[in-house]
């Protein structure tokens, strides 16, 4: 009987074994495609470990790109910037080309283009695949034979490397030693991966929080006049030129002081966690747009209150002013070590001095006005000067108080045309603007024109003197050239020069001095028909009703005390001239505030004298 189980038991044995040796035959030749064995001659070793320094150097330099590119290497395809956007989809930083992860696309469309971690493996895979180009020659000088055939490529980044794998046959021979290698991997240490992740954080962070645009509209009203009242009886004129370098100039000093970390009571830390260091980049230089809605050829003027005819029951003047910026810029975020860095741009936006609205994950949207998504008209528009030259222009569409961005006449023999489709509309106009030129608005109804011929006037620049009684003066003033397609406000001595055009103005000056005119508080009783109480105020019955006014003391540190108005007609002869000389007369400065209306008053009827050299 023990026998009998000491021989069972040598069976179980052999059968186990047998179960094993099958598993193992089966899996050899299942797998036997995926397992290469291969021993290397030690006398062509340096053949392969040459290659694979040539994979990771290749790898490097595919990385860098990754790194400082966004993570791309092929860029997305070009789309072209616009006045709402005026650098298209790439920022260019230092010579180079860099996607946004988020901008707003000449079609005034807000987009995104970041790419995933897998995008980027897929990138530096074909970066590879087009660019693995190691040189064997000094091997075959030697004597040896190397042949290196088809290949793919594949990339794994992690936080901490990306491991590279290239699948293609590598012949190499040597004397009696002959082998073939199929598989080649090598490792490239970097944080490409990490690096990659913080940016992501910190680009969710800004969609969902707009803090760049949180910290851009707190530039905005500390650096540039939106909303303000001054006591004065002059008007308040500030140049937009000036405006906009001032903007830039502090979005440049601010932006580059955002840190991220534990708040606290620091206004420029943001309470987002970031392992590695990060700058976040404004440089002036940068393509921005600053479009205030107030401003008219460079200027933004707010008008006294209280000196005009019929306000003298107020007892002062003031100036009251209110301006709407939308504002358009990149930011670049770098996030970096010691010895790496990851960067990205985005496009910061301030729509009516308010940082837009945080944005979910992936979120597009479309700005376009209703109007300009259903263009199913054919127009032609010609652009002409006055000689009839054809002169390229921007050309847009407006009807029912929306614009649309039609596009731009482009050069055709002696022409310069536009074939285009417009949205249908009656007794729209057609905006045009070209550099150098006045611009011109055209009443156009698509849905029964189909062609549009515009002649622009020049421009001219012209050199401007401001004399009162015959001589040229340093005062303060601000002198107006109104016409139909060009309007010029001048604030002198500040603008010592002015772009006409030929055509009918309406001309008006004003000249302020000092005066130190002080105006004691007081009080007024001021009576107004009010509607009658009960069933007389139903009927339109009235009464009289007063109340007293407490007016503050004051000091008018500027009134008017020259100027006049008239109109004119310049024709183009006149203005191919270098200087234009504008006088006007004096007029006694007030001393108090009935006789500052009553100045204004005099204007009316002041004649103006213009004149060109």
């Amino acid at each position: 009987m023990k026998t009998m189980n000491v021989k069972r038991g040598q069976v179980s044995i052999f059968v186990i074994i047998a179960v094993i040796i099958v598993a193992l035959v089966f899996g050899f030749f299942l797998l036997r495609g995926e397992i290469t064995i291969v021993e290397i001659p030690a006398s062509l070793e340096p053949v392969e470990e040459y290659f694979l320094s040539c994979i990771e150097e290749n790898a490097e330099e595919g990385i860098e790109i990754l790194s400082s590119k966004g993570g791309f290497i092929y860029l997305p395809d070009f789309e072209a910037g616009s006045e709402h956007m005026p650098s298209s989809n790439y920022l260019n930083f230092l010579g180079s080309n860099i996607p946004y992860w988020y901008y707003v696309s000449g079609n005034n469309i807000v987009r995104e283009q970041m790419p995933n971690r897998n995008d980027m493996e897929n990138q530096l895979e074909k970066y590879l695949e087009e660019n693995l180009d190691c040189d064997f020659s000094d091997f075959r000088g030697r004597g040896f034979d190397v042949e290196l055939g088809e290949f793919s490529s594949d990339a794994k980044i992690s936080d901490i490397n990306v491991e590279v794998a290239v699948s293609g046959d590598l012949d190499i021979g040597f004397g009696e030693d002959n082998t073939r290698i199929s598989n080649h991997k090598a490792k490239v240490n970097t944080k490409l991966g990490k690096l990659y992740s913080e940016a992501v954080k910190i680009y969710n962070f800004e969609k969902q929080n707009s803090f760049l645009e949180n910290y851009a509209a707190d530039v905005l009203r500390m650096y540039a006049p939106v909303d303000g009242v001054e006591m004065s009886c002059a008007p308040k004129i500030w140049l937009k030129n000036d405006i906009d370098n001032d903007l830039k100039i502090a979005l440049e000093n601010n932006v580059q002081a955002i840190r991220f970390g534990v708040k606290g009571e620091n206004y420029f830390v943001q309470d987002l966690s970031v392992d590695d260091s990060v700058n976040v980049l404004y440089d002036r230089n940068f393509p921005t747009r600053i479009e205030v809605f107030e401003s008219k050829d460079g200027v933004m003027m707010a008008e006294p209150v209280g000196n005009q005819p019929g306000l003298g029951i107020l007892g002062f003047c003031y100036v009251a002013y209110h301006f709407v910026y939308d504002i358009v810029f990149p930011s670049l975020i770098q996030v970096y070590d010691s010895n790496e860095l990851f960067q990205f741009p985005v496009a910061v936006i301030i729509d009516d001095n308010k940082a837009r609205e945080a944005l979910p994950v992936n979120a597009v949207f479309d700005s376009q006005p209703e109007l300009c998504k259903y263009p199913n008209k054919d127009v032609r528009v010609y652009t002409y000067d006055t000689n009839l030259k054809g002169v390229e222009a921007d050309i847009s569409f407006e009807c029912l108080g929306q614009r649309c961005d039609i596009g731009r006449t482009k050069t055709e023999e002696e022409n310069a045309v536009l074939n285009a489709k417009f949205p249908s509309c009656l007794n729209g106009f057609v905006s045009v603007k070209a550099e150098g030129y006045a611009g011109k608005r055209h009443m156009f109804s698509t849905n029964e024109e189909s062609e549009a011929n515009i002649i622009l006037d020049k421009l001219y620049d012209l050199d401007l003197e401001l004399r009162v009684d015959g001589e040229k003066t340093d005062n303060y003033a601000v002198i107006n050239f109104v016409s139909e397609d060009n309007t010029q406000v001048v604030s002198w001595p500040e603008q010592q020069e002015v772009k006409l055009s030929e055509g009918y103005y309406n001309i008006s000056v004003y000249v302020y001095r000092q005066s130190g005119i002080s105006i004691p508080g007081m009080k007024k009783e001021v009576c107004n028909e009010v509607p009658s109480a009960g069933l007389l105020g139903i009927f339109g019955g009235t009464t009289e009703k007063c109340f007293d006014v407490d007016i503050p003391a004051q000091e008018l540190t500027n009134v008017v005390s020259g100027g006049g108005k008239s109109s004119d007609y310049f024709i183009e002869s006149q203005l191919q001239g270098n200087k234009v000389i504008v006088s006007v007369f004096s007029i006694s400065v007030p001393s108090s505030i009935e006789q500052l209306q009553d100045t204004y008053n005099m204007l009316e009827v002041k004649p103006i004298y213009v004149e060109f050299e």
